[in-house]
């Protein structure tokens, strides 16, 4: 039978006594966060979680459960619709304008790991698509006289609270505390890991570390290079106030859980009639029967005997309840979670209508663009360069393609004066023909009308001498 996580009326405490204390707001949301969390580590934890996800039957031995578990696998809905829409974000790299060549250099390994700008985003994303928001930490510790900032981002259950405060006409920030784990060397070869909390004041930061007694204390405090502000932002998939959200798939993820349940109550139904029954009639002694190759069975006259097996009717009811959820998680993800429809009868027409402009997609790369430039500006400021630039995150969600015979079509009617060579341009670029630096207005402007382009006439060539000594005789 299925079961869902009763997460609904968890008591939340008040407000944070100690540092490392979550505020109301992250105690709210972390019953959500750790259904997300499991389901996309996949089997193996959702396992070790026993019958939190997997309730036992009533009657059901423990070693029978125990099996029943070892059987039980978790199909990855969860993180495979994570992967598919944070991929949709970076399908065409980020677009900067204005950005200079320093911090543009920089941006090659904006966290200092290897990642450039966009797998950044996709790894940044794909935390906000699952959990609902995200934080980014635009840091710059001081290494001499030399000065280079580095990205952090921070998952909803590393940012314990914050405070904020209404200045100059706009809500900042004022302190916001952050869960971390550091790795530092433990003898010759070994290393540990060490959590801290991280407090961020605006110009000020402190770092507390646990004591011998496991109590957070003050480990650390100095003051930041930017003192007017905390140089972090945050971005939101589906936002339900300040620093607070709740996850786009949360539903799914439950439908995946539901998915997970009824699939081991089938594995287990299959594997326990899989051989057919032996069933004895009219023998008082059946428990003394045994079969088996080269064996022969001897029965009174009026006994019988005869192998009983299910029918596989009895098994549609539980293979179309899988498809049924499969299905549904499948919509979810497109409708829901996209806030898309699709249009076209044929398979080839079937294409995600992008003028849903309001859907959660587009709402994401919003997010994610306002969470870039807000970076870029701290990155900036770190550095004193007067310009920060901006930056463009992709909106084309679905490879709009065009196929050959739409390319035709297209050429034929500009060739029959129908569109103007403007339209035809337009068309082409949108339709991933044309490459993503094209410019349509200053390709206009390099040809002539009518999309020829112009090209310088031929040199006439010299006179033939032959021809002027015949000139010059007549």
């Amino acid at each position: 039978m299925y079961s869902s996580l009763n997460i609904y009326n968890q008591p939340v405490t008040v407000a944070p006594t100690t540092v490392a204390s979550p505020n109301a707001a992250y105690q709210r949301m972390a019953n959500f966060w750790d259904l997300i969390a499991d389901l996309k580590e996949g089997t193996y934890k959702v396992r070790s979680e026993h019958r939190k996800y997997l309730p036992q039957e009533a009657r059901e031995t423990d070693d029978s459960y125990d099996v029943r578990l070892s059987r039980s696998t978790v199909v990855p809905y969860l993180q495979r619709i994570e992967k598919m829409l944070s991929g949709m974000l970076v399908r065409k790299p980020i677009r900067l304008d204005d950005v200079s060549d320093l911090v543009r250099e920089q941006l090659f390994d904006v966290d200092l790991e290897g990642n450039d700008l966009n797998i950044f985003l996709y790894n940044v994303a794909r935390v906000a698509i699952s959990f609902g928001h995200v934080g980014v930490l635009v840091d710059a510790p001081k290494d001499g006289d030399k000065t280079r900032p580095y990205w952090v981002t921070y998952t909803p259950k590393d940012i314990l609270g914050f405070r904020s405060d209404i200045i100059d006409g706009s809500r900042q920030l004022t302190q916001v505390r952050l869960l971390e784990q550091v790795v530092e060397p433990d003898g010759k070869y070994g290393d540990k890991i060490i959590k801290q909390i991280r407090v961020l004041e605006r110009g000020r930061y402190e770092i507390h570390r646990k004591d011998k007694k496991g109590e957070y204390k003050l480990h650390d405090e100095g003051e930041m290079s930017l003192k007017d502000k905390i140089p972090f932002s945050i971005a939101y998939s589906n936002r339900v106030g300040y620093f607070e959200s709740r996850s786009p798939l949360y539903d799914i993820a439950e439908l995946n859980l539901k998915h997970y349940q009824i699939q081991s109550d089938l594995d287990n139904i299959l594997h326990i009639s899989s051989v057919p029954l032996l069933a004895v009639f009219g023998y008082p002694n059946a428990d003394e029967i045994t079969s088996g190759p080269n064996e022969a069975l001897s029965l009174p006259p009026e006994s019988r005997m005869e192998y009983i097996s299910p029918s596989g009717d009895s098994y549609d009811s539980q293979f179309t309840r899988l498809k049924d959820i499969g299905d549904q998680i499948n919509t979810l993800s497109l409708s829901a979670v996209l806030g898309t429809k699709l249009v076209g009868e044929s398979a080839e027409a079937k294409r995600i209508d992008r003028s849903q402009n309001d859907s959660t997609m587009m709402v994401i790369a919003q997010q994610m663009q306002d969470l870039i430039d807000n970076c870029l500006r701290f990155h900036s400021e770190y550095l004193n360069e007067p310009n920060a630039g901006s930056s463009f995150v992709n909106r084309d969600f679905v490879s709009a393609r065009l196929a050959p015979q739409e390319i035709t079509s297209l050429l034929t009617l500009f060739t029959a004066g129908t569109i103007s060579q403007e339209t035809l341009l337009n068309q082409l670029s949108t339709g991933e023909v044309l490459g993503d630096d094209f410019d349509v207005e200053e390709e206009i402007e390099s040809t002539q009308q009518g999309g020829l382009t112009e090209v310088e006439p031929p040199e006439e060539p010299d006179p033939e001498p032959e021809e002027e000594e015949e000139e010059g005789e007549e």
